[in-house]
């Protein structure tokens, strides 16, 4: 993991980072007290991906985003204060608070929007790097999606389109072993998922999803190609998510020694022990920033929980049918 970005990009993608998991752990605080309806699925253990992809991304890129989508808003540069008013429900949410977590978007920022829907997100960033095509601008979509999103038809269906009409598409699959509770290794045979970048003729690259410079080189690559029309990439990060994969999944399927390798891999503290070690930050420089982070998300929470809910009269508002 080289360190040659500059200070100012680097100390961007730690507060970043840093961002995501105060964020994440604060929703996961307000969860257990049943201030969110429905369930959450937490980003935290992934942050390098986000960040390390829409590092490289111009505010009128796209992303589209998925069920654990959080730290793809945040990444992008959607308002904290609105996304988590979102998820509270209420009605200064980016959705009017009828969305909740895991149907947030932000048009100003290129955010398309999360789905719940497994593999949803890759034919509409399909299409929307076929719209940058006919438009002729250099925009580009970067694609995020899971492992298990990877055996959906949406996969094969999309990644073909694009390489056949060499779409500005990143795609990337944020590999945590795990669709739910099913292992990757039961239901496919190949070890690394870009492998399959060779049956669309594209280039397909594995890295380390938990080292946030590795991935940024890799997208930086990937986006460099799109923007001249060489067409899209498939990306895979191997990475893994800190908690179950909902609220209320208690992961017992995880074997304890793999869940502790993991986590001694944390993205955050691998990051900030390089930029220490580098002499990038010093400690108290990184301590300021992140008692700044800090504050900013209880303000943000003060926000959301003083907004108020939607009237049921506006249920029927801003719908196609």
């Amino acid at each position: 993991m080289e360190l040659n970005l500059g200070k100012k990009k680097l100390v961007e993608m730690y507060k970043k980072m840093f961002e995501i998991r105060s964020f994440e752990e604060k929703v996961f605080e307000l969860y257990a007290q049943n201030l969110v309806p429905g369930t959450i699925h937490l980003y935290a253990g992934e942050e390098a991906v986000a960040v390390g992809v829409c590092s490289n991304l111009r505010k009128d890129d796209y992303i589209t985003s998925t069920h654990r989508g959080h730290g793809h808003c945040i990444a992008k540069g959607a308002l904290l204060k609105r996304i988590m008013a979102e998820i509270l429900g209420k009605k200064t949410g980016y959705c009017k608070g009828k969305g909740g977590s895991m149907h947030i978007a932000d048009f100003n920022v290129g955010m398309l929007g999360a789905t719940a829907v497994v593999g949803a997100g890759l034919p509409i960033a399909m299409g929307a790097g076929l719209s940058i095509t006919l438009k002729k601008t250099d925009n580009v979509v970067a694609c995020f999606f899971g492992d298990g999103a990877s055996n959906q038809g949406t996969f094969h269906e999309a990644i073909n389109m694009a390489a056949v009409w060499k779409l500005p598409v990143i795609f990337v699959c944020e590999n945590n072993i795990y669709a739910m509770g099913t292992r990757q290794s039961t239901v496919m045979l190949v070890e690394n998922i870009a492998e399959r970048a060779s049956a669309y003729g594209i280039p397909g690259v594995t890295v380390d999803g938990n080292d946030v410079i590795a991935v940024y080189e890799a997208a930086r690559e990937a986006v460099e190609r799109a923007r001249k029309g060489e067409g899209p990439t498939l990306i895979e990060c191997k990475t893994y998510r800190r908690k179950g994969h909902s609220r209320i999944d208690p992961a017992k399927y995880r074997p304890a020694e793999e869940v502790e390798v993991w986590l001694r891999k944390d993205p955050i503290k691998r990051f900030k022990e390089k930029l220490l070690g580098e002499n990038v930050l010093m400690e108290d420089e990184i301590q300021q920033v992140e008692r700044g982070i800090l504050i900013e998300i209880e303000e943000v929470v003060k926000f959301a929980m003083e907004s108020p809910y939607p009237n049921a009269e506006e249920a029927l508002e801003d719908v196609y049918a």
